[in-house]
């Protein structure tokens, strides 16, 4: 594996951020940098990370997914820590992004580092739990 590389900065948009609590389908922290320029994805690539686009999602445009065994440390752009709030998709954020290489077992490969989460334009998550409309016939 190649020389630590600096830091890139790039603006996002932030999906399924679990910033504050484990995905239950990686069993991480993990947040989806979504929507990205071309300068961001020619920084993320530069540090030797893939970036992604499916076509079923076009919503996401280019894109990658930072994970961590840590809570992600996010803050707004006046530095109010934000760990406690839950943030939804489509909320705006300047990014540091940095790689690390990793080995286990008989694996290795290079992961993305988050090292600095700015939201500028925060999208509120409300949980997504359905309304009582006081119809117990639909559960």
């Amino acid at each position: 594996m190649s020389e630590p590389q600096k830091p890139v900065k790039f603006r996002a948009e932030i999906m399924w951020s679990c910033h504050n609590k484990v995905n239950e389908m990686s069993g991480k922290y993990q947040m989806e940098l979504t929507n990205l320029s071309q300068n961001a994805v020619d920084a993320i690539k530069s540090l030797g990370l893939e970036v992604r686009k499916r076509d079923d999602k076009p919503e996401k445009g280019f894109f990658i997914t930072a994970k961590s065994n840590n809570p992600i440390k996010v803050f707004d752009a006046k530095g109010e820590d934000l760990s406690n709030v839950a943030i939804g998709n489509g909320s705006k954020a300047v990014v540091v992004l940095s790689s690390y290489d990793w080995a286990w077992k008989n694996k290795k490969g290079r992961s993305a580092s988050l090292k600095k989460v700015v939201v500028e334009e925060l999208q509120s998550y409300d949980g997504g739990e359905a309304e009582d409309d006081g119809d117990d016939d639909v559960l």
